[in-house]
């Protein structure tokens, strides 16, 4: 296995959107766009195949062709981070392979979703696929979709096993957040916040950084959000914290359903000339209707165009 430091695994990690032309084919051009759209805003890493980029409801060929393609032109500029979360066991151990031969840095698990497993049968899990693994491996604490969280027993007794690096949460559960950051035995954990409505708070109170949605909008807001949270510069951090807040306010409540964070995000960065926002199976993506309602939102929020 890869050895990483702790500070390699600081800062903002934007969940990237895959990029779509039809249910089975990568929008190859919007991909390659929005890679150098998110690290032109300076972040600290890119991670593809999470819950944002829709990894559940792709094939497992595309999966391994957005892999290769990312690591192939992000070429070391930055980490990329690779979700291998899966109900099959052996194909969570492929997909993690795919990643270390394209060159990627970690790895990304969040629970075994569909059989609800107890914490006892979860961290038996994860001391068995973590042996397996060829990269540092973080959770992805998710109970939202996965109906299964790990719980802070099962975090601290997952510290302990060799490969696992750090967290991921996006639970929206500060309570429980607070309680990782009390088990934390710095400096060699990582602890990343998911809601970005909660990363200057969550970098306040001890985390290190966060996988935050809007960075493919906007990514170079979340670094310097993130930046000032860690310098304590607490004007800075009002300030910046205001702007997350209308951006998530106004893109993520356009539509009706749970799906509709990740349409917003797809339809700004079409509406931006990024990438296409065709959306996997079982979703669609916005109409017209929400299509010019996304349009006014980023012309009053001041976006207008892309870095790349």
């Amino acid at each position: 296995m890869n050895k990483s430091s702790a500070k390699q695994w600081r800062g903002i990690f934007p969940p990237m959107v895959t990029p779509l032309r039809d249910r089975d084919t990568l929008d190859v051009a919007g991909v390659e766009r929005l890679i150098e759209h998110i690290l032109a805003g300076g972040v600290q890493g890119l991670f593809i195949l999470g819950s944002t980029g829709e990894a559940p409801s792709l094939s497992y060929r595309l999966r391994r062709e957005l892999i290769e393609r990312t690591c192939r032109q992000v070429a070391g500029r930055a980490p990329v981070l690779v979700g291998i979360t899966d109900t099959a066991f052996v194909e969570s151990i492929n997909l993690a392979r795919v990643a270390a031969t394209a060159g990627a840095q970690a790895l990304v698990l969040a629970a075994p979703y569909y059989f609800p497993a107890g914490q006892p049968e979860l961290l038996e899990y994860l001391q068995h696929i973590a042996p397996e693994l060829p990269l540092p491996l973080f959770l992805y604490n998710m109970p939202a979709n996965t109906k299964l969280a790990f719980e802070p027993v099962t975090v601290r007794r997952a510290m302990e096993v060799p490969g696992i690096v750090g967290l991921k949460d996006s639970s929206g559960n500060m309570i429980y957040f607070h309680q990782l950051i009390s088990l934390l035995p710095p400096p060699d954990w990582t602890l990343l916040i998911g809601p970005e409505e909660l990363l200057a708070e969550a970098v306040l109170v001890g985390g290190h950084g966060g996988v935050c949605g809007g960075a493919n909008i906007c990514p170079k807001l979340y670094v310097d959000l993130y930046e000032a949270a860690a310098a304590r510069k607490m004007e800075s951090v009002a300030t910046l914290h205001q702007q997350v807040i209308r951006l998530a306010s106004r893109i993520y409540q356009v539509g009706h359903h749970g799906s509709s964070v990740i349409k917003g995000i797809k339809c700004a960065l079409a509406c931006l000339g990024i990438c296409d926002d065709f959306m996997a199976e079982p979703f669609h993506r916005f109409r017209s209707e929400q299509r010019a309602e996304v349009q006014g939102h980023l012309e009053a929020l001041g976006i207008t165009r892309f870095v790349g």
